[in-house]
């Protein structure tokens, strides 16, 4: 959830990269990496890229509207201890959702003998309902109608299960995963059906809805360190007075001459050093450029290389994704879901990653004026967030669920908006390292950029990872049990 921009993948947000679900990159919820993600397709990365296919309902709500869509999903039974064994419900979040990532959940599969089933989100990807993305045909893109897509296709996966083993009104025992907003569905699809699931993990999951999101910023001051995040505050200064005064050779100087709003411009820049500590690479950031500031060199000049080799170079952000002129396109296009994502920002959840009041590391351009504004220029007037309401019916942090893990890292400016006190029923963990980022615990390499997901054997996992993976086991493990009376032996 992105730097959401949830740097909107990965978010990541995000799968996206690493995630799991690393879901989005999109202006800001950088959350997962779309680009990345697409940049990895290959096979290696996925346990599964065989696309199935699931008659969707359109509008959930409404007893009249019978229009139907083709969801897109994904089903891994590789390590299923037919028949009784769980399913492993992995949500998909705001990218497009290209198969079942090889990443830690197939670790949890394979120890608990489960299949593993995966959802894409209504309009991401393939599953649009509509031809075109204009803001009339979005008005069934929510987090309400997700929940409900991922009951449906639950009961219906079910039932096929049971027919395909000439079975009758048996139930296997589901757990629903995810990460970033994905994890924040997770956590919501336990508290609106807990009938349908015997528990959850939302890992970094953004429960709480937020309309001024200043924790954000000033997260990613304290995970930058006193001295980084001093030389973070000097380029921003530097910038917002070039941008008075040299604004076209500025923005060339960074590859971003397409950004013609400043306020685009600025959260670009935000957005590619938030990245950094979003995802666990902090010294990636603020390694040179401590070195340039002790060394008297151009501090806008050592961000400019950082940002082009690093945020646009290793990340593969395009710049595009910061454009609103790009946003306002209604087209479907599977790899790209900025327009998708601003929408859901726009009318449920808001998560304005404005400059604090003071000590700011970004520009205090980046004010609430700047996102409304966007809102109102995409989408049209009458767009606006009713974060009051998504937090009345969720519950935010207060969220009144049971047998739903939270699990955050210390890094991650997005835990400011996830569950991060344990309350009965829902423990919640904070993973703290120095470079402990969105989504870490899902990460089947924790801490790899170059080399996204990979054997487990051959990470450097953290210690404050591993255990609270383990704490992960414990709970599944005894949920699970409790769904069915009886435990599994593949502790």
């Amino acid at each position: 959830m992105g730097t959401m921009r949830l740097l909107k993948p990965l978010v990541v947000s995000v799968s996206s990269l690493f995630f799991v679900a690393l879901s989005g990159f999109a202006h800001g919820f950088v959350m997962t990496p779309r680009s990345l993600i697409n940049r990895l397709s290959q096979s290696s990365y996925y346990l599964t890229t065989k696309e199935l296919w699931f008659d969707q309902t359109l509008d959930h709500y409404s007893p009249y509207d019978h229009r139907q869509f083709k969801q897109r999903y994904y089903e891994f039974l590789d390590y299923f201890q037919v028949p009784d064994g769980p399913i492993f419900l992995k949500i998909c979040g705001e990218s497009s959702c290209n198969g079942i990532s090889n990443d830690y959940l197939g670790v949890l599969a394979k120890k608990f003998g489960a299949a593993v089933v995966s959802l894409e989100h209504r309009y991401y990807g393939k599953s649009s309902p509509f031809k075109s993305h204009t803001t009339e045909n979005l008005k069934y893109l929510s987090s309400k109608q997700a929940l409900f897509d991922l009951a449906v296709f639950r009961q219906w996966y079910q039932e096929s299960l049971n027919l395909k083993r000439n079975r009758t009104g048996v139930d296997n025992s589901w757990f629903v995963f995810g990460v970033s907003y994905s994890g924040a569905l997770s956590a919501w699809f336990r508290l609106k059906f807990p009938h349908l699931t015997c528990g959850s993990l939302a890992s970094s999951a953004v429960v709480h809805a937020v309309y001024n999101y200043t924790d954000y910023d000033k997260q990613v001051g304290e995970s930058a360190g006193p001295e980084c995040k001093a030389v973070l505050q000097e380029i921003t200064e530097l910038v917002d007075r070039s941008l008075e005064t040299n604004k076209k050779e500025l923005k060339k100087q960074f590859g971003a001459a397409e950004l013609e709003i400043d306020g685009d411009f600025l959260y670009f820049l935000a957005d590619a050093a938030v990245v950094a500590f979003q995802y666990g690479h902090p010294d990636a950031l603020c390694t040179p450029l401590v070195e340039a500031k002790k060394a008297g060199v151009d501090l806008v000049a050592a961000y400019a290389k950082y940002v082009k080799e690093y945020f646009i170079g290793t990340f593969c952000v395009s710049v595009e994704t910061y454009n609103q002129k790009h946003l306002k396109n209604t087209a479907v296009k599977e790899g790209s879901s900025d327009r998708l994502w601003w929408f859901q920002v726009c009318t449920e959840v808001a998560y304005f990653q404005v400059a604090p009041s003071n000590d700011t590391v970004r520009s205090s351009k980046i004010d609430t004026k700047y996102h409304l504004d966007l809102c109102k220029n995409v989408f049209g007037e009458g767009i606006y967030p009713e974060v009051d309401v998504t937090n009345i019916y969720y519950g935010g942090t207060n969220i009144a669920g049971s047998k739903i893990i939270f699990t955050n890292g210390s890094q991650d400016p997005w835990r400011h908006a996830s569950k991060q006190t344990s309350s009965l029923g829902m423990p919640s963990y904070i993973i703290t390292c120095h470079n402990c980022g969105h989504g870490i615990d899902m990460r089947e390499c924790p801490q790899s950029v170059s080399s996204i997901e990979g054997n487990a054997q051959s990470c450097n996992i953290p210690d404050a990872v591993n255990k609270v993976r383990q704490k992960m086991i414990e709970h599944i493990n005894l949920w699970l049990s409790e769904c069915k009376g009886l435990g599994w032996h593949s502790m």
